[in-house]
């Protein structure tokens, strides 16, 4: 099993959960995050002033899934989510040991 991790702009978060629904994936975690990377925020001005927003807005979508899911995840992240700016976000895969379900105690496939 894999854990994918993506972080993308908030505008493009429906688009890729349309298309993942399209490739039959049922479940996912959206949380609203703060941070940059090559983007290294940018100045707003704001009632005459200006100022630094050193934190860009970003979803991250957290996915686990069987590895032979992975590689069609990551194609339809890409091509939901690429605008090609700066800012597109990034993917990271990492492997997860195992998985449990609360309500039911059931481990493992049957889990997720």
């Amino acid at each position: 099993m894999k854990k994918v991790e993506c972080i993308i702009q908030p505008g493009r978060l429906d688009e890729v959960r349309e298309g993942l629904t399209e490739i039959g994936i049922s479940g996912l975690t959206v949380t609203e995050v703060k941070g940059y990377g090559r983007q290294k925020g940018h100045t707003e001005l704001y009632r005459g002033s200006e100022y630094t927003i050193d934190f860009i807005p970003k979803v991250k979508l957290e996915i686990v899934v069987s590895e032979d899911l992975v590689d069609q995840i990551i194609e339809k992240v890409i091509e939901k989510a690429r605008t090609g700016r700066i800012g597109d976000g990034k993917i990271f895969v990492i492997p997860i040991e195992d998985v449990i379900r609360v309500r039911t105690g059931e481990r493992g496939k049957e889990a997720i």
